[in-house]
């Protein structure tokens, strides 16, 4: 594991920070057409930490023509596939050697924990980047098993300029996700961070320019939804949008597609996660380990966190002790704190929305404190039934819902019924029935016998209102980002018949 620091030395880096404040846009740092800006702020103390770009259409519109002359000239798109791995694992190389500063940027601008920044997103952010570049030369076209007289290529080319939409959950390894396989293709991108967290993206654009990726290749525009995301979704010369967020605004998307070019839409939105525990587990503390950090880990602030507990009526009482005893070691405070494992919400609407989910009339089995106007802590709440609003809405925040069954199938039954299908977990003592629960359950992932979303070498997405149109990491991310071209050759050659 990544050595941490102390908290004074965390403190120290914070101070010294020089933070990102322009966009950038075909290769040069520049605010707003308007000239105006916004403020971000850090969630944990409410400090001001930097003025934005506040872009808009005439900014998105600038970067799509940048994009797009990037594109046509091909010096990336058409650059040797080596030559773009290169460029890409130099960026994961910067990233590594500015990891602690990025680190420490996206702990303040996102209220992240300074142990999941330095231990787990930008490790992962690294490693994402270098395992799409080493895929870059790796993959391969078809020809098809076409007659005699005809070869039939199947050839995959860029798609073109893509719009990518990011969340403020998983600012850095979001963006990862998605430039990893988009660069890989040969695509020239207009990245739109989340209002709330710009300020790692910025970075990482400089560092793409430093790295040696064209002017062009990567812009970052930075603004609000209505002044910049709808402008991509809506924009005519944009061929493709990945979007991660929220289900509705997914639905927008979509909507934006259809009203303009008809430009390929793919979504990775909300969940409402179940995991079932049967009373044939055989390692109680283990499974109780799993549940925490899959219902509190990130403040729960993850689309696929653990959000419903499905437990069997037998191992409830069991496993919920051993639940409260391992959630007191998850301590709340100053995310530059190593020690603290749950830090401030995102914003104050997001606080406040999240909150609202503890003055309902429920059984509080543990937690359900606030601190600071910032901080939710860890809480469990027993809710009767998938009917209440706690398991039917995605609450994103460190709440974890539980519910009782008596049997496996009405455990599968109760985990089906939401409107969501990205993540799921499975534990039980017969592994044959685990799997078969597995196989049941309308979700992406499934994880048996342990919380997790795979890893790089698997597609992550979801079934129903979870996703749509394609799956994030693996080689399947890169189809996304690149279109199917049949290359038909005839072989006839009618002087050779006459001859």
């Amino acid at each position: 594991m990544t050595d941490l620091l102390s908290r004074s030395e965390y403190k120290k880096i914070a101070l010294e920070l020089k933070l990102p404040s322009l966009a950038i846009i075909d290769g040069k740092a520049s605010g707003a057409a308007s000239g105006k800006t916004f403020a971000t702020f850090n969630p944990a103390t409410g400090e001001h930490l930097a003025d934005v770009p506040a872009c808009s259409q005439e900014d998105v519109d600038a970067a799509v023509a940048s994009a797009r002359a990037a594109f046509a000239d091909g010096r990336w798109s058409r650059l040797h596939p080596a030559a773009r791995k290169q460029a890409i694992l130099r960026l994961a190389n910067l990233i590594e050697k500015n990891a602690l500063e990025l680190s420490v940027m996206e702990s303040l601008d996102s209220g992240k924990t300074i142990f999941d920044c330095q231990t787990v997103d930008v490790p992962e952010t690294i490693n994402v980047l270098r395992w799409h570049a080493e895929a870059i030369d790796k993959i391969y076209d078809q020809v098809s098993p076409a007659s005699d007289s005809h070869i039939a290529m199947i050839v995959r080319e860029p798609v073109g300029v893509v719009g990518l939409v990011l969340p403020w959950n998983f600012p850095l390894l979001m963006l990862a996700w998605k430039i990893g396989p988009s660069l890989a293709a040969g695509c020239s991108l207009v990245v739109k961070p989340a209002e709330e967290t710009s300020l790692t993206t910025m970075r990482v654009a400089e560092l793409a320019l430093e790295a040696g990726i064209p002017p062009g290749i990567f812009n970052v525009v930075t603004g609000t939804g209505p002044s910049v995301g709808e402008p991509i979704g809506r924009h005519r010369d944009i061929d493709m949008v990945s979007f991660t967020g929220s289900t509705d605004t997914g639905r927008r998307f979509l909507s934006y597609s259809a009203e303009s070019n008809l430009k390929e839409i793919v979504l990775e939105m909300g969940g409402k996660n179940p995991c079932i525990v049967m009373s044939d587990i055989t390692d109680v503390d283990s499974v109780a380990g799993h549940i925490v950090n899959g219902a509190f880990w990130n403040m729960g602030e993850n689309c696929s966190a653990i959000s419903r507990l499905i437990v069997h009526r037998d191992i409830k009482a069991t496993l919920l002790d051993k639940i409260t005893t391992l959630a007191e070691e998850w301590r709340v405070g100053d995310p530059l704190d190593p020690a603290h494992r749950i830090g401030p919400l995102v914003s104050q609407q997001h606080y406040e929305k999240v909150q609202s989910y503890l003055s309902d009339d429920n059984t509080v089995l543990y937690g359900g404190q606030t601190s600071d106007g910032r901080y939710v802590h860890p809480t469990i709440i027993d809710v009767g039934s998938n009917d209440a609003r706690h398991a039917q809405e995605e609450i994103f925040g460190p709440i974890l819902s539980v519910i009782t069954v008596d049997s496996l199938q009405e455990a599968i039954d109760i985990a089906n019924d939401t409107d969501y299908g990205l993540a799921a977990s499975v534990f039980a003592g017969n592994g044959k029935r685990a799997m078969r629960a597995a196989r049941a359950i309308r979700a992406g992932t499934v994880t048996v016998n342990s919380f997790g979303e795979g890893d790089i070498t698997t597609p992550f997405g979801g079934y129903k209102q979870s996703g749509f149109g394609g799956r994030d990491n693996s080689l399947s991310a890169h189809d996304q980002y690149t279109q199917l071209k049949t290359i038909w050759l005839d072989l006839n050659d009618n002087e050779m018949e006459e001859a």
